[in-house]
């Protein structure tokens, strides 16, 4: 069943939801348990050709070194199939 998509929602309803759908992705595509925390979050890119935000996702696993995954996109249009490549994984 898809949710229902409120364009009047206030903008961090709406980037709360996505980024849980987001996590939802990358815990699947890296097989991740459930404990393991991954963090997501819409940030400025400063870097020459980037993008003016980029989404920046985190995956935390004890005792590993942090995992950043960064796609070229707003959270509003990443695709499970941009962070599969971002991951270098198979969608």
């Amino acid at each position: 069943m898809t949710r229902f998509h409120n364009p009047l929602a206030p903008k961090f309803t709406r980037l709360k939801n996505r980024s849980t759908e987001i996590k939802g992705w990358v815990r699947e595509l890296m097989q991740l348990p459930e404990d393991t925390a991954i963090t997501v979050a819409e940030l400025a890119c400063r870097e020459e050709g980037c993008p003016d935000i980029e989404t920046v996702i985190g995956v935390l696993e004890p005792d590993k070194p942090i995992v950043t995954i960064r796609v070229h996109t707003t959270m509003a249009d990443v695709t499970k199939a941009d962070v599969a490549e971002a991951a270098g994984v198979k969608a």
